[in-house]
Protein backbone atom coordinates (compact mmCIF):
# COMPACT_ATOMS: atom_id res chain seq x y z
CA UNK A 1 0.00 0.00 0.00
CA UNK A 2 2.88 2.36 0.80
CA UNK A 3 4.43 1.68 -2.61
CA UNK A 4 1.12 2.41 -4.31
CA UNK A 5 0.83 5.66 -2.37
CA UNK A 6 4.37 6.59 -3.43
CA UNK A 7 3.52 5.76 -7.05
CA UNK A 8 0.54 8.12 -6.92
CA UNK A 9 2.69 10.95 -5.58
CA UNK A 10 5.37 10.25 -8.17
CA UNK A 11 2.86 10.28 -11.03
CA UNK A 12 1.31 13.53 -9.81
CA UNK A 13 4.77 15.12 -9.51
CA UNK A 14 5.86 13.98 -12.99
CA UNK A 15 2.56 14.93 -14.69
CA UNK A 16 1.42 18.22 -13.10
CA UNK A 17 -0.83 19.02 -16.10
CA UNK A 18 -2.79 15.78 -15.80
CA UNK A 19 -6.52 16.13 -15.16
CA UNK A 20 -9.17 18.82 -15.34
CA UNK A 21 -8.57 22.03 -13.34
CA UNK A 22 -11.44 22.91 -10.97
CA UNK A 23 -12.89 19.43 -11.43
CA UNK A 24 -15.42 19.78 -8.61
CA UNK A 25 -16.90 22.86 -10.26
CA UNK A 26 -17.93 20.78 -13.26
CA UNK A 27 -19.16 17.88 -11.14
CA UNK A 28 -21.26 20.15 -8.93
CA UNK A 29 -22.63 22.01 -11.96
CA UNK A 30 -23.53 18.70 -13.62
CA UNK A 31 -25.32 17.49 -10.48
CA UNK A 32 -27.29 20.73 -10.26
CA UNK A 33 -28.28 20.53 -13.93
CA UNK A 34 -29.45 16.92 -13.63
CA UNK A 35 -31.46 17.85 -10.53
CA UNK A 36 -33.23 20.65 -12.41
CA UNK A 37 -34.02 18.30 -15.31
CA UNK A 38 -35.43 15.72 -12.90
CA UNK A 39 -37.60 18.33 -11.16
CA UNK A 40 -39.07 19.82 -14.34
CA UNK A 41 -39.16 16.75 -16.60
CA UNK A 42 -39.33 13.84 -14.17
CA UNK A 43 -36.80 11.28 -13.04
CA UNK A 44 -37.19 9.22 -16.20
CA UNK A 45 -35.69 12.09 -18.19
CA UNK A 46 -32.34 11.64 -16.41
CA UNK A 47 -32.38 7.92 -15.53
CA UNK A 48 -30.42 7.14 -18.70
CA UNK A 49 -27.37 8.76 -17.03
CA UNK A 50 -27.12 6.23 -14.18
CA UNK A 51 -24.85 3.21 -14.36
CA UNK A 52 -26.82 0.09 -15.23
CA UNK A 53 -24.86 -2.97 -16.24
CA UNK A 54 -27.50 -4.37 -18.56
CA UNK A 55 -27.73 -1.02 -20.38
CA UNK A 56 -23.95 -0.76 -20.63
CA UNK A 57 -23.83 -4.23 -22.16
CA UNK A 58 -26.42 -3.06 -24.67
CA UNK A 59 -24.05 -0.32 -25.83
CA UNK A 60 -24.95 2.66 -23.63
CA UNK A 61 -21.32 3.28 -22.74
CA UNK A 62 -21.85 6.90 -21.65
CA UNK A 63 -23.27 5.53 -18.40
CA UNK A 64 -19.70 4.60 -17.40
CA UNK A 65 -19.07 8.33 -16.89
CA UNK A 66 -22.39 10.12 -16.55
CA UNK A 67 -23.39 8.28 -13.36
CA UNK A 68 -21.20 10.73 -11.41
CA UNK A 69 -23.69 13.52 -12.24
CA UNK A 70 -26.64 11.80 -10.55
CA UNK A 71 -27.26 13.92 -7.43
CA UNK A 72 -29.35 11.48 -5.37
CA UNK A 73 -32.03 14.15 -4.85
CA UNK A 74 -34.80 14.57 -7.40
CA UNK A 75 -37.74 16.43 -5.81
CA UNK A 76 -38.39 20.09 -5.01
CA UNK A 77 -38.41 19.29 -1.28
CA UNK A 78 -34.78 18.21 -1.48
CA UNK A 79 -33.42 21.48 -2.83
CA UNK A 80 -31.98 22.71 0.48
CA UNK A 81 -30.22 19.41 1.19
CA UNK A 82 -28.89 19.28 -2.34
CA UNK A 83 -27.58 22.86 -2.15
CA UNK A 84 -25.91 22.13 1.20
CA UNK A 85 -24.18 18.97 0.01
CA UNK A 86 -23.10 20.42 -3.33
CA UNK A 87 -21.59 23.45 -1.59
CA UNK A 88 -19.92 21.11 0.90
CA UNK A 89 -18.45 18.92 -1.85
CA UNK A 90 -17.30 21.91 -3.87
CA UNK A 91 -15.59 23.52 -0.88
CA UNK A 92 -13.78 20.35 0.17
CA UNK A 93 -12.83 19.42 -3.40
CA UNK A 94 -11.44 22.89 -4.05
CA UNK A 95 -9.36 22.81 -0.86
CA UNK A 96 -7.99 19.34 -1.69
CA UNK A 97 -7.07 20.39 -5.22
CA UNK A 98 -5.32 23.47 -3.86
CA UNK A 99 -3.42 21.32 -1.35
CA UNK A 100 -2.53 18.41 -3.63
CA UNK A 101 -2.50 20.00 -7.04
CA UNK A 102 -4.80 19.26 -9.97
CA UNK A 103 -3.10 15.99 -10.95
CA UNK A 104 -3.34 14.24 -7.58
CA UNK A 105 -6.89 15.40 -6.89
CA UNK A 106 -8.04 14.20 -10.32
CA UNK A 107 -6.33 10.88 -9.64
CA UNK A 108 -8.22 10.60 -6.35
CA UNK A 109 -11.58 11.15 -7.99
CA UNK A 110 -10.75 9.07 -11.06
CA UNK A 111 -9.56 6.09 -9.03
CA UNK A 112 -12.73 6.32 -6.90
CA UNK A 113 -14.82 6.28 -10.09
CA UNK A 114 -12.92 3.31 -11.52
CA UNK A 115 -13.21 1.31 -8.30
CA UNK A 116 -16.95 2.08 -8.17
CA UNK A 117 -17.34 0.90 -11.76
CA UNK A 118 -15.38 -2.28 -11.05
CA UNK A 119 -17.73 -3.10 -8.19
CA UNK A 120 -20.75 -2.34 -10.38
CA UNK A 121 -19.47 -4.50 -13.25
CA UNK A 122 -18.57 -7.43 -10.98
CA UNK A 123 -21.97 -7.17 -9.27
CA UNK A 124 -23.65 -7.15 -12.66
CA UNK A 125 -21.75 -10.25 -13.77
CA UNK A 126 -22.51 -12.09 -10.52
CA UNK A 127 -26.11 -11.03 -9.90
CA UNK A 128 -27.26 -10.34 -13.45
CA UNK A 129 -27.55 -6.54 -13.17
CA UNK A 130 -26.34 -3.59 -11.08
CA UNK A 131 -27.52 -0.01 -10.69
CA UNK A 132 -25.37 2.92 -9.46
CA UNK A 133 -26.65 6.48 -9.46
CA UNK A 134 -24.14 8.98 -8.14
CA UNK A 135 -20.87 8.96 -6.22
CA UNK A 136 -22.12 9.96 -2.78
CA UNK A 137 -19.70 7.66 -0.94
CA UNK A 138 -16.77 8.85 -3.01
CA UNK A 139 -17.74 12.45 -2.27
CA UNK A 140 -18.09 11.68 1.44
CA UNK A 141 -14.68 9.98 1.44
CA UNK A 142 -13.20 13.33 0.40
CA UNK A 143 -14.22 14.54 3.84
CA UNK A 144 -11.90 11.95 5.41
CA UNK A 145 -9.11 13.35 3.24
CA UNK A 146 -9.95 16.88 4.36
CA UNK A 147 -10.01 15.77 8.01
CA UNK A 148 -6.59 14.14 7.66
CA UNK A 149 -5.10 17.34 6.28
CA UNK A 150 -6.95 19.85 8.48
CA UNK A 151 -8.16 17.99 11.62
CA UNK A 152 -8.55 21.09 13.80
CA UNK A 153 -10.55 23.19 11.32
CA UNK A 154 -13.94 24.09 12.75
CA UNK A 155 -17.30 23.82 11.01
CA UNK A 156 -20.63 25.06 12.34
CA UNK A 157 -22.80 22.01 12.95
CA UNK A 158 -26.41 22.96 12.13
CA UNK A 159 -24.97 26.46 11.48
CA UNK A 160 -24.74 26.99 15.26
CA UNK A 161 -22.39 24.59 17.07
CA UNK A 162 -18.65 24.89 16.29
CA UNK A 163 -17.18 21.40 15.88
CA UNK A 164 -13.70 20.37 14.78
CA UNK A 165 -13.45 18.46 11.53
CA UNK A 166 -11.82 15.42 13.18
CA UNK A 167 -14.97 14.87 15.26
CA UNK A 168 -17.23 15.29 12.24
CA UNK A 169 -15.09 12.70 10.49
CA UNK A 170 -16.07 10.23 13.22
CA UNK A 171 -19.73 10.93 12.41
CA UNK A 172 -18.91 10.35 8.75
CA UNK A 173 -17.25 7.04 9.67
CA UNK A 174 -20.33 6.02 11.67
CA UNK A 175 -22.47 6.77 8.61
CA UNK A 176 -20.27 4.49 6.50
CA UNK A 177 -20.52 1.67 9.03
CA UNK A 178 -24.29 2.09 9.26
CA UNK A 179 -24.61 2.05 5.46
CA UNK A 180 -22.61 -1.18 5.23
CA UNK A 181 -24.53 -2.91 8.02
CA UNK A 182 -27.96 -1.86 6.74
CA UNK A 183 -27.07 -3.04 3.22
CA UNK A 184 -25.87 -6.39 4.55
CA UNK A 185 -29.09 -6.72 6.53
CA UNK A 186 -31.06 -6.26 3.27
CA UNK A 187 -28.65 -8.58 1.41
CA UNK A 188 -27.77 -5.63 -0.83
CA UNK A 189 -24.19 -6.63 -1.62
CA UNK A 190 -23.58 -3.74 -4.01
CA UNK A 191 -24.77 -1.23 -1.40
CA UNK A 192 -22.42 -2.79 1.15
CA UNK A 193 -19.43 -2.76 -1.17
CA UNK A 194 -19.67 0.84 -2.39
CA UNK A 195 -18.78 2.43 1.01
CA UNK A 196 -15.94 -0.06 1.45
CA UNK A 197 -14.56 0.77 -2.00
CA UNK A 198 -14.73 4.50 -1.23
CA UNK A 199 -12.72 3.87 1.96
CA UNK A 200 -10.23 1.73 0.03
CA UNK A 201 -9.63 4.66 -2.30
CA UNK A 202 -9.03 6.90 0.72
CA UNK A 203 -6.54 4.43 2.23
CA UNK A 204 -4.60 4.20 -1.02
CA UNK A 205 -3.95 7.94 -0.92
CA UNK A 206 -3.41 8.26 2.84
CA UNK A 207 -1.83 4.97 3.85
CA UNK A 208 1.58 6.58 4.43
CA UNK A 209 0.06 9.28 6.66
CA UNK A 210 -1.99 6.72 8.60
CA UNK A 211 0.93 4.30 9.03
CA UNK A 212 3.25 7.09 10.20
CA UNK A 213 0.64 8.34 12.69
CA UNK A 214 0.14 4.82 14.07
CA UNK A 215 3.91 4.32 14.38
CA UNK A 216 4.26 7.68 16.14
CA UNK A 217 1.51 6.88 18.64
CA UNK A 218 2.96 3.44 19.34
CA UNK A 219 6.40 4.94 19.89
CA UNK A 220 4.95 7.59 22.17
CA UNK A 221 3.04 4.96 24.15
CA UNK A 222 6.21 2.86 24.54
CA UNK A 223 8.12 5.95 25.64
CA UNK A 224 5.45 6.89 28.19
CA UNK A 225 5.53 3.40 29.73
CA UNK A 226 9.31 2.87 29.49
CA UNK A 227 11.20 2.26 32.72
CA UNK A 228 13.46 5.28 32.18
CA UNK A 229 10.48 7.57 31.63
CA UNK A 230 8.74 6.32 34.76
CA UNK A 231 11.94 6.83 36.79
CA UNK A 232 12.36 10.34 35.41
CA UNK A 233 8.76 11.27 36.24
CA UNK A 234 9.21 9.86 39.74
CA UNK A 235 12.41 11.89 40.20
CA UNK A 236 10.64 15.05 39.00
CA UNK A 237 7.82 14.51 41.49
CA UNK A 238 10.29 13.96 44.33
CA UNK A 239 12.20 17.09 43.34
CA UNK A 240 9.03 19.17 43.31
CA UNK A 241 8.05 17.76 46.69
CA UNK A 242 11.43 18.75 48.13
CA UNK A 243 11.13 22.22 46.62
CA UNK A 244 7.70 22.65 48.19
CA UNK A 245 9.07 21.57 51.60
CA UNK A 246 12.14 23.83 51.37
CA UNK A 247 10.26 26.80 49.99
CA UNK A 248 12.74 27.44 47.17
CA UNK A 249 14.10 25.80 44.04
CA UNK A 250 17.62 27.21 43.73
CA UNK A 251 20.05 28.19 46.50
CA UNK A 252 23.54 29.59 46.01
CA UNK A 253 26.15 27.29 47.56
CA UNK A 254 28.33 30.34 48.46
CA UNK A 255 26.07 33.12 49.75
CA UNK A 256 22.94 31.08 50.52
CA UNK A 257 20.57 33.35 48.63
CA UNK A 258 17.53 31.60 47.08
CA UNK A 259 15.33 32.25 44.10
CA UNK A 260 12.38 32.73 46.45
CA UNK A 261 14.02 35.55 48.42
CA UNK A 262 15.75 37.08 45.40
CA UNK A 263 13.64 36.32 42.31
CA UNK A 264 15.61 38.82 40.23
CA UNK A 265 18.79 36.73 40.51
CA UNK A 266 19.84 34.15 37.93
CA UNK A 267 21.07 30.78 39.12
CA UNK A 268 23.34 28.29 37.33
CA UNK A 269 24.91 24.90 37.98
CA UNK A 270 28.69 24.57 37.68
CA UNK A 271 29.85 21.84 35.33
CA UNK A 272 33.35 21.72 36.88
CA UNK A 273 32.14 20.98 40.40
CA UNK A 274 31.68 17.41 41.57
CA UNK A 275 27.96 16.75 42.01
CA UNK A 276 25.17 19.26 41.48
CA UNK A 277 25.92 22.64 43.07
CA UNK A 278 23.96 25.78 42.32
CA UNK A 279 25.40 29.30 42.32
CA UNK A 280 23.90 32.72 41.86
CA UNK A 281 25.03 35.02 39.07
CA UNK A 282 27.55 36.70 41.39
CA UNK A 283 29.34 33.45 42.29
CA UNK A 284 28.96 31.16 39.27
CA UNK A 285 32.40 32.29 38.05
CA UNK A 286 33.74 33.22 41.47
CA UNK A 287 33.85 30.17 43.76
CA UNK A 288 36.02 27.28 44.79
CA UNK A 289 35.08 24.16 42.91
CA UNK A 290 33.72 21.24 44.89
CA UNK A 291 35.84 18.13 44.47
CA UNK A 292 33.59 15.65 46.28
Amino acid sequence: MRKLNAAVDRFAYNHPRFGIPNLMKFIVAGNALVYLLAVFAGYQSVSFLAFQWSAVRAGELWRLVTFIFMPGYYSTGDVLWLALFLYFYYMIGTVLEREWGTAKFNLYYLSGMVLTLVVGIVSGLVFGDAWIAGTSYLNLSMFFAFAMLYPDTQFLLFFIIPVKVKWLALIDAAFFVLAVLSSLFRLDWLGALLPVIALLNFFVFFWTNIADEIAYRRGRARHQTAHQTIQFKSAVRQQRKKEAERGYRHKCAVCGRTDTDFPELEFRYCSRCAGYHCFCQDHIFNHEHFTE
